[in-house]
């Protein structure tokens, strides 16, 4: 299980202390939230910011921007090129995904698609071959602050069971990521369904506690 920390709700005055705190724990794969105010109503930040984190930490975690934008057809090289490794662009505001996924690997980047809570497993598994990560969004996006939807239990299903199927045939192995609601209360629950990458932002960042001590909750509701 790859816990990835959000480091949206981390303290923005001093991101990068708090993205260190994160490495310095053990959490090697840093996830970006990237809005623009068009896809989603909220907007956070893009390349330049990026790439002063990536400066800061070095070559070391893996960055991975979850791109909820409308324009990523036209945009994403600006994030490979400000340090990020991965990037997942949203089914749901991209025109030509086949293209654009096939764009993003060319351009050197791991890349994922990413579904919204209404958006039906169907529309992944048209692009598994194509992928190394399937996002399943747990929470509408660009909204902080909202409850767990259980109801993406079965999608995660059924795109465990293809990932399977697909591997056992010799094709790429995808990881299942999940963002939204998870904690360490629901954490091994999600594991059992097949999750593998969860990305947890207030469980991991908050005022009671450190990253370290955070996180060693999430691994003890693991074990």
């Amino acid at each position: 299980m790859i816990i990835a920390p959000s480091v949206l709700t981390a303290d923005l005055a001093d991101l990068g202390h708090a993205c260190k705190e994160a490495v310095s724990a053990g959490l090697n794969w840093l996830h970006l939230d990237v809005m623009d105010g068009n896809f989603v109503p909220n907007l956070t930040f893009g390349p330049p910011v990026i790439a002063k984190l990536r400066k800061a930490l070095g070559k070391g975690p893996t960055f991975d921007a979850h791109l909820m934008i409308s324009n990523a057809e036209d945009c994403f090289q600006q994030y490979i090129d400000a340090g990020c490794d991965h990037i997942s662009v949203h089914a749901e505001a991209v025109t030509h995904l086949h293209r654009c996924l096939t764009a993003i690997r060319e351009a050197g980047a791991t890349v994922g698609v990413t579904l919204n809570p209404s958006t039906p497993a169907d529309i992944a598994l048209e692009v598994l071959p194509e992928v190394d990560l399937v996002l399943i969004m747990s929470v509408n996006p660009g909204f902080g602050g909202q409850s767990f939807i259980p109801t993406v239990e079965k999608k995660i299903r059924i795109l465990k069971h293809a990932i399977d199927a697909q591997v056992a045939a010799g094709g790429r192995p995808v990881q299942i990521q999940i963002d939204g609601g998870v904690k360490s209360h629901n954490i091994a629950m999600l594991r059992e369904w097949g999750v593998s990458n969860c990305v947890v932002g207030s469980g991991l960042f908050n005022d009671s506690a450190s990253v370290a001590d955070n996180l060693a909750i999430i691994h003890s509701a693991l074990e």
